[in-house]
């Protein structure tokens, strides 16, 4: 039997994990009392079970011991039965954005004494061990929900190995900021901007045009190639720390042009190319 344990930060994407889990044959239950936990195993790891996938989902709660669960689990494991834990998270401007946009209320944060940033900042402390002992680590932050779904099906589906940097290229407009959770930040400022060509000032590096005309110039190949090399050589040191999250950044005036189109370029590079994630975003692009 496969047995996960679905844990991780409120507003992480906990529920999304258990619903994808479920829709590849998994026999999902969230929210089980922590007490039952144990006599839970013992029902579905009898040897005439006909269930042979499970996930269980763990959530902080305030009116229970998230240190019972942790107990709970090392019996478990202590009475022979293995398992695997997914730990969803998020960065904390992630986890308030998504709280103040869906005006839930944080299950560690009770109005009016205490903020969100209150319960988030006891959630983080709370799951800091289990985090620690997670197998398999996923930073929603800006992990689309397909990307999410390649990785679970990549562990759970075709059995490919996996580990758990997720990288994330992001085009960006320096007008507008820099992300603040970029890792890595170049500067692509330096290649002929297309705004200044009527033709290709209302497209963006999405479209052909503008990407066949930021990718004619010889140093748009030349950066590319360097940062190739550099994050080929940068990645599996960050793997070897247990670095679960690398943003890199590319930005240039507006973010529509220039840096859309070398995220792409750098995005296809690197697919497929390494044991981690990959992700794209255009944050400076309305869909």
């Amino acid at each position: 039997m496969r047995f996960v344990i679905v844990t991780g930060m409120s507003g992480g994407g906990k529920r999304t994990a258990m619903k994808m889990l479920e829709d590849i044959g998994f026999y999902c239950v969230d929210n089980l009392p922590i007490p039952l936990i144990d006599k839970f195993v013992e029902l579905i790891a009898t040897p005439n079970s006909e269930i042979q996938k499970v996930a269980l989902g763990l959530d902080v709660r305030a009116d229970q011991d998230f240190g019972d669960a942790t107990i709970a689990l090392d019996a478990i494991r202590a009475g022979g039965y293995s398992y695997e834990i997914i730990f969803m998270d998020a960065s904390d401007a992630t986890l308030l954005k998504r709280y103040k946009e869906t005006r839930r209320v944080h299950p560690l944060a009770v109005p009016p004494a205490n903020r969100i940033e209150d319960g988030i900042r006891k959630e983080r402390e709370i799951l800091k061990n289990i985090k620690g002992k997670a197998d398999y680590i996923f930073d929603t932050s800006n992990l689309l929900t397909r990307n999410l779904k390649e990785e679970l099906d990549k562990i759970f589906v075709t059995g490919e190995s996996y580990n758990s940097l997720m990288i994330n290229i992001v085009s960006f407009g320096f007008k507008n900021g820099i992300p603040a959770d970029a890792d890595l930040v170049f500067d692509v400022r330096f290649l002929p901007n297309p705004f200044y060509i009527e033709e290709l000032k209302h497209l963006t590096g999405n479209d052909a045009p503008v990407h066949d005309y930021v990718m004619s110039f010889k140093e748009a190949v030349t950066f590319l190639d360097k940062l190739e090399d550099m994050l080929s050589f940068l990645i599996p040191g960050y793997v070897n720390e247990g670095k679960y999250q690398l943003v890199v950044a590319i930005g240039c005036t507006g973010g529509q042009h220039r840096s859309v189109t070398l995220a792409r370029e750098i995005y296809t590079r690197l697919k497929g190319k390494g044991d981690y994630g990959l992700s794209i975003t255009h944050r400076d692009i309305k869909e």
